[in-house]
């Protein structure tokens, strides 16, 4: 999809929006004037979305639910928290842990957690989150402190990783997929880097950068040629994808911090051979703007998000290599309903709300929803036991 093709499907910037696009889009042709013309595309996305006090994660704007630019399955239903919560108990009844969330959104799945995890007598002593944007910290001290005093008081929020030994759960639920990635095209029996560069004169405003090739580094290049090895079928010429070399460095990191629990992922995404599929030529890479999805990246930087769908095969090798263990990996679909989704829904007696939260269900499970794109991986340390989460399905052969 061309610059105009994309702005003619979305909503017009507001003037906040004008302005803080345009403080984004200039911090970006200083680094792109200081790099000589040209920007990997981890680079720009890292820009666009972490730019300390600009980027998209670190300004404020709302940014997840109905009055946002999209929405995750703990603002579709509290069912999807109150599994994830079961899982939770399970991995603390073995472990006498704590729990980490990174990337906490609203705060909806903390809050719920939390209050699922109470009526289980299951709490753990401390709830910390590592958020990396201040604007949805302050959206989540909000929302939390109106918990009981009791959950209240268990959440704590980071800076960074705990530099103690920790022991309980990690949950990191779309995360992986906004880690800044690397994008490449495959040419004759190699590739080049596809990166971004300042566009040339036009009558639109907002046509500042495009896309442009490059030499790819050798860093991409050994990535890109292992990744082609590994694939049963060969990529035809002009396929353009993304790989995401931070995966393994993310998951190293939190490995190296985990002591004895389980780190619970969930995102989109795909095993390797289907992700990198040589029918899906134009790749995963997604932005979204006001609950609209579309191509890209090179329109309303700084307010819109950008992510790429997760390799789940690249995440599960990292994990293997940080001396952590691919305890389970499902569809969205078979972790709730492993964990009882269908009986919670049954729990509702009265006609109106059961057929609300019956909705919800619906678009959390379906797989034209949300039930079969979005999968959940379990990676573990020192924990040994059947996770409930993982008993109807394993796709860990598909990986």
């Amino acid at each position: 999809m061309t610059a105009s093709g994309a702005r003619s499907i979305l909503p017009p910037l507001g003037v906040a929006e004008l302005r803080h696009s345009g403080n984004v889009a200039a911090l970006i042709r200083e680094e792109l004037a200081g790099a000589g013309g040209w920007l990997s595309f981890e680079r720009f996305m890292e820009l666009a979305l972490y730019a300390p006090g600009l980027g998209y994660y670190s300004a404020g704007s709302a940014k997840i639910g109905a009055g946002g630019d999209f929405v995750t399955a703990p603002e579709v239903s509290d069912l999807f928290s109150r599994c994830v919560a079961r899982q939770c108990a399970q991995v603390l009844s073995g472990t006498r842990g704590d729990i980490l969330e990174l990337g906490a959104g609203t705060g909806r799945m903390a809050a719920i957690v939390l209050c699922e995890l109470a009526l289980a007598e299951a709490l753990p002593a401390r709830y910390a989150i590592l958020e990396v944007s201040a604007d949805l910290r302050e959206r989540q001290r909000a929302l939390l402190a109106e918990l009981p005093p009791d959950l209240r008081e268990r959440v704590v929020w980071l800076d960074t990783l705990p530099e103690q030994p920790f022991s309980g759960v990690i949950l990191a639920n779309e995360v992986a997929d906004a880690l800044p990635c690397r994008r490449f095209t495959c040419k004759g029996s190699g590739i080049r880097e596809l990166g971004i560069a300042l566009a040339p004169a036009s009558e639109h405003p907002a046509d500042i950068f495009q896309e442009q090739f490059a030499t790819a580094d050798p860093a991409l290049a050994q990535a890109c040629r292992e990744l082609r090895a590994a694939l049963p079928a060969p990529l035809p010429e002009g396929y353009t994808s993304e790989v995401c070399l931070r995966l393994a460095p993310w998951i190293a990191a939190l490995g190296a911090c985990l002591t004895r629990g389980a780190i619970l992922i969930s995102d989109y995404g795909l095993p390797r051979g289907h992700y990198y599929h040589p029918q899906r030529v134009s790749g995963t890479l997604r932005c979204h703007f006001r609950q609209l999805a579309h191509d890209d990246p090179c329109i309303n930087v700084g307010v819109q998000d950008i992510t790429a769908w997760v390799d789940f095969t690249r995440l599960a090798d990292a994990a293997v290599a940080a001396g952590l263990t691919v305890s389970g990996f499902a569809t969205q679909a078979a972790f709730l309903l492993g964990l009882g989704l269908e009986a919670m829904v049954g729990e509702e007696s009265d006609e109106l709300q059961h057929a609300r939260v019956a909705g919800e269900a619906r678009r959390l499970i379906m797989p034209e929803e949300m039930g079969e794109a979005f999968k959940f991986m379990a990676l573990t340390r020192g924990y040994d036991k059947p996770l409930a989460g993982f008993q109807l399905q394993d796709l860990r052969d598909q990986l």
